[in-house]
């Protein structure tokens, strides 16, 4: 039996859905197909799909098995054109996760430029401020806000960004300014359901604030349009409102009691060799995310 085509008939057939599907993509007869996956099953004595009258679907042993196999498979690609002495050339497709504020923000003009530079790439992007697991959901890469959770994963510090409190200047006129965090409980507040940006507040110090919202709406861009229309205060990340803030639109409150700065990572499975369609992106990315979140974050440091 030869492992690596099977393997690759198994990540074709996890990728299609189906053996009909997978053999069409593949040119080949669908009792091969068949027989192939059949052969890898009695080899590691593992069942490895799960067949039902509408689709297949990977066992827990399959889903371990098709993510090593795609490993594999790109490592013998790279030591392959590497052995033939050919220049190694990126392809292949990303798949990134980001927060969705931040992902659209900062992330995808970032990817733009990546694309342009390495044509062989393509890259899907989920933006979701839920942290899925990268192994499960076969995620090449994130950009995580907070602190990082112990793991088998690697980790590359980006910057840091803080959590602020803003409001209109014709909100503010007509309300006044807080002068501590107590004082919040007489303003208008909005909030969302983020981690931080939900009631009660925590602030520096082990303050903590517990009111009620006058404004909840489900997601941080809603919250910074509602702060800009004057209908109150809102917490919101520092690179979420830099631009209103340079323009004037948002003024900032209770700086000195701010929490400290949130840091960002990307985070990557490191372990065994990386494939160079992620090294590529890890090198290229990092340091002009670095580059916009120090930007982002110029006005903040320091207050």
């Amino acid at each position: 039996m030869d492992r690596l085509d099977s393997m690759a008939i198994l990540v074709r057939v996890a990728e299609a859905g189906s053996l009909t599907a997978a053999a069409k993509a593949l040119r080949a007869p669908l009792p091969s197909v068949s027989r192939k996956i059949a052969d890898l099953e009695a080899h590691l004595g593992a069942k490895l799909l799960t067949r039902s009258t509408r689709r297949l679907a990977l066992t827990e042993a399959g889903e371990a098995y098709v993510r090593a196999s795609r490993r594999i498979l790109e490592q013998v690609e790279e030591a392959e054109q590497a052995a033939a002495g050919e220049f190694q050339t990126p392809r292949g497709e990303l798949v990134i996760t980001a927060p969705i504020v931040m992902g659209r923000l900062q992330v995808v003009p970032v990817l733009a430029e990546f694309l342009e530079a390495f044509p062989e790439i393509s890259v899907r992007l989920h933006l979701s401020d839920r942290n899925a697991d990268l192994v499960e959901a076969h995620i090449d890469v994130a950009i995580r806000l907070g602190a990082l959770a112990d793991s088998a994963l690697t980790a590359r510090r980006l910057g840091e960004v803080r959590r602020i409190l803003c409001a209109s200047p014709a909100y503010l006129a007509r309300a006044g300014s807080p002068a501590a965090p107590e004082d919040l409980r007489g303003h208008a507040l909005i909030v969302y359901d983020a981690p931080g940006a939900a009631l009660p507040w925590r602030f520096g110090g082990d303050r903590v604030v517990d009111a009620r919202a006058r404004l909840t709406v489900n997601g941080a861009e809603a919250a910074l349009d509602a702060a800009v229309a004057g209908a109150g205060i809102t917490r919101i990340l520092s690179y979420q409102a830099a631009s209103a803030l340079t323009e004037g639109r948002l003024t900032r409150v209770l700086a000195e009691f701010e929490p400290a700065p949130i840091p960002v990572h990307l985070l990557f499975d490191g372990r065994g060799p990386t494939p160079l369609k992620l090294r590529s992106f890890l090198d290229f990315a990092a340091p002009r995310l670095t580059g916009r979140l120090k930007e982002a974050y110029a006005g903040f440091a320091g207050t």
